[in-house]
């Protein structure tokens, strides 16, 4: 028993020596797992912090959009192969790092932004691949094709002019906001002067706009290349220029700015006008979609995976858009019969577009005050729908004069500490013929809750990295904005039959688009098919439909973003609702879709698959 109770004893004290071993070693363990964790959360952070300062550098317009400031006198030359050869490099290095970064350890948030930035530089690189080369440009983040760095719309040098009037993202305080924007002139001349041979070198390779494209922006060119200084817009911020600057400092910014508005830009202008006329618009081609281009099919399907963050096809899609259409269509009908209309949906269509009804306003003012009307309306209905709400300010705006004619309602987000608002531009050239038809799905769409909503809150979450606060992928971003048109009656519009009707007709008009875009540089469409097609079911204007169609020539893919991004969230919805029943909320839903950022579609979907395993299991 003795020896026994020894050799227990003995027993007792190796299990105590192996229980503190094993001890020190969990703890050094655990120690090690915590310096791997850290580490990798170091590398992760570090990652994010390299790409957001990447992309302010590329991008520095839309860096002063979101209100970063040391990019302030540069403009980038986008279209210049230094800068492509520039972005390849970056993208495969960034791929490199991502490569490196343990996920195990990652919170959901962390997971879904690298995948993002992963989705972003993967796409990004096999676009500078594309036959006709994709470039991102500083317009609203949008991809250009290098063939094409000039166009009648979404085009720097449309963009620039914006800028220069002193009231839009580059501010006009302070010395040294004047003395920015003489480089960021400088940088845009040099851009100016890189497109017009990228343009020349496109003759020579028969790859050229459409003349019907090109006869449009030649006039859009005329009060930059004919002004007077004293009248000329970018001599708008010295009429402007605030009293703290001292009358030495105004006196030799005034001579600056005369001097390279006359001896520059003026000339450069009427350079570019005399190009276009003289040598461009002669080479301009009679087709209308870039499937007619040698790589033109390739570089399309590309432009559709990234617009749309899908795999699907031109086909695909064609068909999609045909169905949807019908569908629309159908519940037209049932609207029209609603009003009161005896004849069929395309007289009725004819008449609403010219419905003395719909057309109530003389002057610009009573459009601008109609858009805030519906703002008090929607702002008595908000709580019961979002939690979420942005800091940012919001202000309705005519759309500026110069770029009126050709322009379409759109939404400029505020800066990022929200001490600029959000801007909703309104288009109003003729006011005495601006129909309200549609004014509130417009309103839910470009402004609140879409656009303003979204990008505000975007850029305001200090959960996501920084890259990620401008960040506009457009099949979420519009995709967004389209379902935001279908909260209408949760949000008390639409009680007028009229517009419940304008609601349907903008959705058609993205369900259009479908079948527009892709038969254009798909299917060999001619610009008059589409503009037939389009005529045959919705009830915009000719001149309106001319528009958006030359728009869509102009930017092929882009206009495919709206309708799948909003089938696919209003999907994820019904899927939710189904699943949770009574213990759906729908602004809990909202929270879920809003509070991530811009997402490719997949990770979207598996982002509210989470959300609905983890609602049930609550429940």
């Amino acid at each position: 028993m003795r020896i026994f109770g020894k050799r227990l004893f003995h027993m007792h004290i190796r299990f105590l020596v192996l229980l503190i071993l094993f001890g020190i070693l969990s703890v050094s363990c655990k120690k090690e797992s915590d310096i791997s964790a850290k580490a990798n959360t170091a590398a992760l952070n570090e990652l994010f912090d390299d790409y957001h300062q990447f992309k302010l550098s590329i991008n520095p317009i839309e860096a002063t959009k979101a209100g970063y400031t040391q990019f302030n006198d540069t403009i980038a030359n986008y279209v210049s192969d230094a800068y492509q050869y520039h972005l390849f490099e970056k993208y495969n290095g960034f791929l490199e790092r991502i490569n490196t970064i343990d996920t195990i350890e990652l919170t959901n948030t962390q997971k879904l932004s690298l995948g993002v930035m992963q989705w972003d530089c993967e796409l990004k690189k096999e676009g500078l691949e594309q036959p006709l080369v994709v470039i991102t440009s500083p317009i609203y983040n949008l991809p250009t094709l290098e063939i094409f760095p000039l166009g009648q719309i979404q085009s720097l040098h449309l963009y620039v002019p914006q800028l220069a009037g002193g009231t839009s993202v580059h501010p006009f305080n302070t010395v040294k906001d004047y003395e920015d924007w003489l480089k960021r002139i400088e940088d845009y001349l040099t851009f100016l002067d890189t497109s017009m041979a990228k343009m020349k070198k496109g003759i020579e390779n028969e790859l050229v706009l459409p003349k019907v494209l090109i006869r449009k922006m030649i006039p859009q060119l005329d009060n930059f290349a004919d002004s007077t200084v004293e009248d000329h817009l970018f001599f708008k911020p010295i009429k402007q220029m605030p009293n703290t600057i001292s009358d030495t400092d105004a006196q030799r910014l005034t001579k600056a700015y005369s001097e390279i508005i006359s001896k520059e830009l003026i000339p450069k202008y009427q350079e570019l006008r005399t190009f276009l006329e003289q040598h461009y618009l002669p080479k301009g081609r009679s087709t209308a979609g870039i499937g007619a281009l040698p790589g033109g099919p390739q570089t399309y399907q590309y432009l559709i995976r990234l617009h749309t963050t899908t795999n699907m096809t031109a086909d695909e899609i064609h068909e999609l858009g045909k169905r949807e259409v019908a569908r629309i269509r159908a519940e037209m009908e049932i609207a029209k019969e609603q009003i009161g209309f005896n004849g069929d949906l395309m007289a009725f269509l004819e008449q609403v577009r010219d419905d003395k009804s719909q057309i109530p306003y003389d002057d610009a003012a009573g459009v601008l005050a109609h858009f805030k009307s519906i703002e008090q309306k929607i702002d008595a209905k908000l709580d019961d729908v979002f939690n979420l709400r942005p800091k940012a300010g919001f202000e309705v705006r005519r759309t500026e004069a110069f770029r009126e004619a050709s322009a379409s309602a759109e939404y400029v987000p505020g800066s990022k500490d929200a001490t600029r608002p959000g801007v909703f531009y309104v288009p109003i050239p003729e006011p005495e013929k601006f129909n309200v038809l549609t004014s509130e799905a417009l309103f839910l769409h470009e402004a609140i809750p879409g656009h303003h909503f979204q990008l505000s809150l975007q850029q305001e979450n200090k959960d996501l990295p920084e890259f990620l606060h401008p960040e506009s992928m457009g099949v979420f971003v519009e995709g967004w904005a389209l379902y935001a048109e279908s909260l209408g009656r949760e949000l008390g519009l639409y009680d007028d039959p009229y517009q419940y009707f304008g609601m349907l007709s903008m959705e058609m008009h993205r369900a259009i688009r479908l079948v527009v875009d892709t038969g254009l540089h798909a299917k060999g469409w001619t610009r008059e098919q589409a503009i037939a097609y389009s005529l045959e079911n919705e009830a915009d204007s000719e001149a309106g439909i001319i528009a958006e169609i030359e728009r869509y020539m102009a930017t092929p893919g882009q206009a495919l973003s709206y309708k799948l991004g909003q089938l696919k969230i209003r999907e994820l919805r019904t899927k939710a609702e189904k699943s949770l029943g009574d213990a759906f909320n729908v602004k809990d839903f909202h929270d879920q879709v809003l509070n991530s950022g811009s997402l490719p579609l997949l990770l979207l979907e598996s982002k509210i698959d989470k959300w609905i395993m983890d609602q049930k299991s609550k429940n």
